[in-house]
Formats: structure tokens, C-alpha cells, sequence
């Protein structure tokens, strides 16, 4: 069993780092969440930003769009031109996103300042492809509601996981410690 956990090392140090990284992240969103004034910022600050954001980018291509609290639901509602189009939830965020790709970037970690800065940096690209998968999903649900399914696993996955699949090949090839010390 020793010489087992001698040979696996690495790979035990990143899963449990990874681990580790994620639980902390996670338990501390949660609380986030759990102490979060959702008077002044519904349903959570985090969510509502995101649907301010969203509602200034549609506007910006040429619609009427609006956001509104949703009744029954800690939600925002999506209204383009008079029709609403969909809503925007806490998981709708990428703060879970986030939490993932910084996870496995501190279990991969490379030197602290370029760590901590392809964190920022990703962590802004995966929140600003999150804003433009909102609005295309928005925009696609206005003009193709038929086509909502698809819209929302094919074009979710394919720009939020593809883009943190992708920031995560660079880290690896790149910056990473663990790469340089296996050549």
C-alpha cells in the first residue's frame, strides 16, 4: 500500500488539494448566498449583476429588453420586446463555474502571482462568456422557443466548459509547476 501511495503522490496531492480547494470555495458561496440581503439585491448580488449586465447587452443589439423579479422564484425574469424569454437563476452566475476552474487551478498550481493572476483572468473570461451565453440563449429563446432544449445544453456546455476545458490546457501546457517538473 506504501509503495502504491509513494507511486501515486501527485495524483493523490491533486485530487485532494482539489478537493479541498473546492469544498472551502463552495461552503463559503454557500454562505455567501445564506447571509445574502435579497431585499436589495435579488434574488443574490452576484445574480441580479448578471442580469443587469445581460439586460444592457440585448438592449445594446437593437431590442427592448427589461429585467424583473420573479414572483414565485428567487429569479430574474428575461423580457425581450414584451415576451418573456427566460430567467435567470442563482446557477446561472458561473460563480460555480469559477469555483471549479479555480479548484483545479490551485491543485495545478504554478508559481503564486501567475496562479493568482490566471485565476483573475479566467475568472473574468468565463464570467464574460457566461454573460454572452446568457444572451444568445435570451435572444435564441426570442426568436426559436422551440428550440429551448438545445439552446440550453448544447450552447451552455459548448461555450462555459469548452472555454474552462480550454483556460485549463493552457494552465497545464503552460504554467504549471507540475508540468516543469516532469520534464
Amino acid at each position: 500500500m506504501k509503495t502504491l501511495l509513494v507511486k501515486y503522490k501527485s495524483v493523490i496531492r491533486f485530487i485532494v488539494t482539489f478537493l479541498a480547494v473546492y469544498g472551502i470555495l463552495t461552503i463559503g458561496y454557500n454562505l455567501y448566498l445564506n447571509v445574502s440581503d435579497g431585499s436589495k439585491f435579488y434574488p443574490d448580488y452576484l445574480t441580479n449583476l448578471v442580469s443587469i449586465q445581460t439586460e444592457a447587452i440585448i438592449n445594446g443589439l437593437g431590442y427592448d429588453a427589461s429585467i424583473a423579479p420573479h414572483p414565485n422564484e428567487p429569479s430574474m425574469k428575461i423580457i425581450i420586446n414584451g415576451k418573456y424569454v427566460a430567467r435567470v437563476i442563482e446557477g446561472c452566475n458561473a460563480a460555480s463555474v469559477i469555483i471549479l476552474f479555480l479548484s483545479f487551478l490551485v491543485a495545478f498550481a504554478g508559481k503564486f502571482k501567475t496562479t493568482l493572476l490566471y485565476g483573475l483572468a479566467g475568472s473574468i473570461i468565463i464570467y464574460a462568456f457566461n454573460l454572452i451565453r446568457i444572451v444568445i440563449l435570451a435572444v435564441g429563446l426570442y426568436h426559436y422557443p422551440w428550440r429551448r432544449e438545445i439552446l440550453h445544453t448544447v450552447i451552455f456546455p459548448m461555450l462555459i466548459y469548452g472555454t474552462v476545458f480550454l483556460l485549463w490546457m493552457v494552465w497545464v501546457n503552460r504554467f504549471s509547476k507540475n508540468l516543469k517538473s516532469n520534464e
